[in-house]
């Protein structure tokens, strides 16, 4: 078996200055983001920064007309360089610092003759602090060890200058420059941190967000299946009870009708037990879940029994049914059931106080249901729930091809309603997330 080495200690030095180099001397574009909130003063930090080059600019020309007497055309452009050093560091912070690092040197360049007693070389003393708005730029935008690189760089230039090129009667100010370099690569960082940290927070809640959605459709989807379970493991057992019952109630049946009911009879049971083996995993464990195979499932038959007690619970409900009322497929009825109780679920929740009327009218082809509530009287408490009710209202439409729409009416209240076939098809396939995502 093959080990793999390490690279020598020595190669992994070389390795990371190059890279650090690739990055100081990388010049690609890199705007300076905006401001996110308010929404209006988006663009505020770059109006600021075009404001606070003019005066950098204007105070290296002042500087070098009055404190050392250099006078022509070359203030004028290094004033120039300094402002548009600032005013690149929107755009290209790197390549900003070069050019008002450079700026700096014919500065210190110009002024080398001009030194009088005391005065600071190779820095104006504005110098430090016209090249500061660029390094907050550079800190803002840039890892920190590039800042720290950057910094570093600029102070160590300045030290050599100041070593080997420093006029006898001029005065030193590299440990101020050191402070405010350093207290503006600081600023620059945390601001930095703060901006990514905030980013990284609302990415997060929008995957909460979006998971909490995707787990409240899986625990309805998981519901409905339960339910559904029950309503067909009810049928097959009572296919299964009535073929085993048929031949006794024929006189003298014969031998192929005998083998055909009993044939009947153990598909039944086979697709019983395939089916409670598959949905097994869904079935709650706890005995007083209405999911469990001991409680049959809710028709519109029990929406009295329903609204009595949403009624108890101190909401007034009306209910009014139309068309000739008649026995749907257990399907369909689970479902309406299930729409009634959550749409009266969440009135109870959001709105008490209010009056709610339960709509049932039986037509031709499709049963169409309406709960409406009025405005509420106080304001309703907090709730605890995943806020996803008429997610799972949706779900249980679509499965059956019918429709659910809700919103807000113009008094102030809430309205669902709902129109489910009384002969539901098979909806269109809704591809999974999870397979959207992979595909």
């Amino acid at each position: 078996m093959n080990q793999q080495t390490e690279p020598p200690a020595d190669e992994v030095r070389i390795r990371l200055p190059r890279g650090l180099a690739r990055e100081l001397l990388t010049l690609r574009l890199d705007p300076l983001p905006k401001m996110s909130r308010p929404r209006w003063l988006a663009w505020l930090p770059h109006v600021v920064l075009g404001y606070v080059a003019i005066p950098c600019g204007v105070l290296t020309g002042m500087q070098l007309n009055d404190h050392y007497g250099v006078f022509g055309s070359a203030v004028l452009g290094l004033s120039l360089l300094t402002s548009a050093s600032v005013v690149l560091s929107m755009f290209r912070p790197l390549a900003a610092w070069w050019l008002g690092l450079a700026t700096s040197g014919l500065v210190a360049w110009a002024i080398h003759d001009h030194v009088g007693q005391g005065q600071s070389w190779p820095w104006t003393p504005a110098g430090p602090f016209t090249l500061a708005p660029v390094l907050l730029m550079v800190a803002l935008r840039v890892p920190p060890r590039v800042t720290a690189s950057v910094i570093g760089i600029t102070l160590t230039l300045n030290g050599l200058a100041d070593i080997l090129l420093r006029p006898p009667q001029s005065q030193t100010i590299i440990g101020g420059a050191a402070l405010v370099f350093g207290f503006v690569g600081i600023l620059g960082y945390a601001l930095r941190a703060t901006r990514l940290a905030r980013g990284k927070l609302v990415e997060q809640e929008t995957l909460t967000e979006e998971e909490r959605a995707r787990r409240t459709l899986l625990e309805e989807r998981s519901r409905i299946a339960r339910e559904l379970h029950d309503v067909v493991a009810h049928h097959m057992s009572v296919i299964s009870i009535q073929a085993q019952v048929a031949p006794h109630l024929v006189e003298n049946p014969s031998e192929e009708l005998k083998e055909n009911l009993a044939g009947i009879r153990e598909n039944a049971l086979e697709a019983l037990t395939e089916l409670r083996r598959v949905l097994g995993v869904l079935r709650s464990e706890h005995p007083d879940d209405p999911a469990n195979p001991h409680h049959p499932q809710p028709t519109l038959g029990e929406l009295d029994g329903l609204v009595d007690n949403v009624r108890g619970a101190g909401l007034d409900v009306t209910t009014e049914i139309a068309g000739i009322r008649r026995p749907l497929t257990p399907g369909v009825e689970l479902t309406a059931y299930r729409i009634v109780q959550e749409a009266l679920s969440n009135a109870l929740r959001h709105a008490p106080g209010s009056r709610v009327e339960v709509g049932i009218a039986y037509g031709p082809r499709d049963l169409h249901l309406c709960v409406a509530n009025s405005a509420p009287t106080r304001s309703a408490p907090p709730s605890p729930g995943a806020g996803h009710g008429l997610l799972g209202m949706r779900e249980r439409a679509g499965m059956l091809g019918g429709e659910l729409a809700a919103g807000p009416r113009p008094d102030g209240g809430y309205e669902v309603s709902a129109v489910l076939p009384m002969d539901p098809q098979d909806p269109p396939a809704v591809p999974d997330p999870e397979t959207k995502k992979a595909s």
